[in-house]
C-alpha cells in the first residue's frame, strides 16, 4: 500500500464489493435517537411553483444540525422540492434498508452516508440508479465513482488529535506508529470498530498496511487505550482532558476547536484513512430528477462552500478548504485496496477487539 499526496494526477478507480452491513462505514454516528428533520425554505412567493412541492426523502448519516443547514439552503434555492431525512449511523440505514427491500422496495430517494465500499455494495446489488443528470465534472476523482452511480461530497480524513493544554509539543505523536510508544499508555482514546463503521474500516486500513499490520494494532492494545462507542464520544474524551492523545476523524476537531476547545490535529506520516460520504440516487426512487437536482447541490460551489463551513474538507479544488487545515494537495492520505480492505473488516475488527481486551 502506497502513500500519496491528494491530487488528481494521482487519482485511483475505487471499487469494493460487498461487506456486513452493520460494519459498513459511517461517517457519523449519531448519539440520539433517530431522527426525521424537514428544513424550511426561504423561497419569495414568485419563486415558488404554484403545484405542490415534490418531496424527497434522504437517507443520511449526516449531523442533524449539518443537514438542516444543507436542506434549509437547498429548498430556497429548489422552493419546488420539500427534503425530509431520515437520520442514523450507517449500520442502523443499512439495517433500515435491507427490511424496505425485503418487504417491496426501499422508501427513500437518496443515500448520503458511508464511503465507497458501502456505495459499491448498493450499485452491485442494483439498488442505485446511474446518476444521468448529475454534474461531477469539477469533482476530484478520488471522490468519483467511474460508472456514475454516486458521488462524493466530502472528504473526511482520520487523524491523530490532542488536547493542547495538557499535551507538550516536544510529547506529540507525528505518526500511527508513534502511538505504540509506551509514554502514551493510558493516555489514549478511540472509537469502537464494533459499533463505529468509520473504525471499522480504519481497523481494516491499518491491518493491511504493511508499515503497521496486526504488530501494530497489538503493541497499540498494550498502551490501554479507551475505546469510546464512536467518534463524538472520542473527540469529547480528548477535548476534556480525560486522554488527552486520540483517534478520531477530523472535522470534529474543527468543530470542537471553533467552540473554544483545547484540541488540535495531527496528520500522520504515513498518511489518513479516509471517506468521501457519497450520495446517490435508489432505483426504487420516484423523484429520480429531483434527488439528482440534491446531488448537484451538495457538490456544487455553494453546497462545498457551506460543506466547508461545518468543518469539512471539499470535493472540489475550486473551494477552498476550512481556515488553518491544508490545502488538499498538502494532506497525504493512505490509499489502499479498497476491495481487500471491506473483505477484511470483519477479521480487523476481530484483531483489534482481541488487541484491547
Amino acid at each position: 500500500m502506497s502513500q500519496r499526496m491528494f491530487t488528481r494526477r494521482t487519482a485511483t478507480t475505487v471499487l469494493a464489493l460487498g461487506t456486513s452491513a452493520a460494519l459498513l462505514v459511517g461517517c457519523s454516528e449519531p448519539e440520539t435517537e433517530d431522527t426525521i428533520a424537514t428544513g424550511t425554505t426561504g423561497a419569495t412567493s414568485e419563486q415558488a411553483s404554484s403545484a405542490e412541492p415534490v418531496t424527497i426523502t434522504v437517507y443520511t448519516s449526516e449531523p442533524e444540525e449539518k443537514v438542516d443547514e444543507i436542506n434549509a439552503a437547498f429548498m430556497e434555492a429548489n422552493p419546488d422540492i420539500k427534503v425530509e431525512v431520515y437520520r442514523a449511523g450507517t449500520g442502523d440505514l443499512n439495517a433500515r434498508i435491507a427490511a424496505e427491500k425485503a418487504s417491496g422496495s426501499i422508501e427513500a430517494d437518496v443515500l448520503w452516508a458511508a464511503d465507497a465500499p458501502t456505495f459499491e455494495s448498493y450499485a452491485e446489488a442494483g439498488d442505485l440508479a446511474e446518476l444521468e443528470s448529475v454534474d461531477s465534472s469539477e469533482v476530484i476523482e478520488e471522490a468519483r465513482d467511474e460508472e456514475n452511480f454516486y458521488v462524493g461530497t466530502r472528504i473526511i480524513p482520520t487523524v491523530i488529535a490532542y488536547n493542547t493544554s495538557i499535551v507538550d509539543e516536544a510529547d506529540l505523536p507525528q505518526s500511527w506508529a508513534d502511538l505504540t510508544d509506551p509514554k502514551y499508555a493510558d493516555k489514549l482514546v478511540m472509537p469502537d470498530p464494533a459499533v463505529s463503521g468509520a473504525a471499522a474500516f480504519n481497523a481494516s486500513v491499518w491491518k493491511n498496511e504493511p508499515a503497521l499490520g496486526e504488530e501494530w494494532i497489538n503493541a497499540l492494545g498494550e498502551n490501554n487505550p479507551m475505546i469510546a462507542q464512536s467518534n463524538g464520544p472520542t473527540s469529547q474524551e480528548i477535548a476534556s482532558g480525560g486522554r488527552p492523545i486520540g483517534v478520531v476523524v477530523d472535522y470534529l476537531v474543527r468543530d470542537l476547536a471553533a467552540a473554544g476547545s483545547p484540541i488540535a490535529t495531527i496528520y500522520a506520516e504515513e498518511g489518513s484513512p479516509y471517506i468521501t460520504e457519497p450520495a446517490g440516487v435508489f432505483a426504487d426512487s420516484e423523484q429520480k430528477e429531483a434527488a439528482e437536482r440534491y446531488i448537484n447541490f451538495l457538490i456544487s460551489v455553494e453546497g462545498q462552500e457551506l460543506a466547508v463551513e461545518q468543518a469539512y474538507l471539499p470535493v472540489r479544488e475550486d473551494v477552498a478548504t476550512p481556515e488553518g487545515t491544508p490545502e488538499l494537495s498538502e494532506i497525504a492520505l493512505m490509499t489502499p485496496d479498497l476491495e481487500v480492505v471491506t473483505a477484511d473488516k470483519d477479521a480487523a475488527v476481530e484483531v483489534f477487539q482481541n488487541a484491547m481486551n
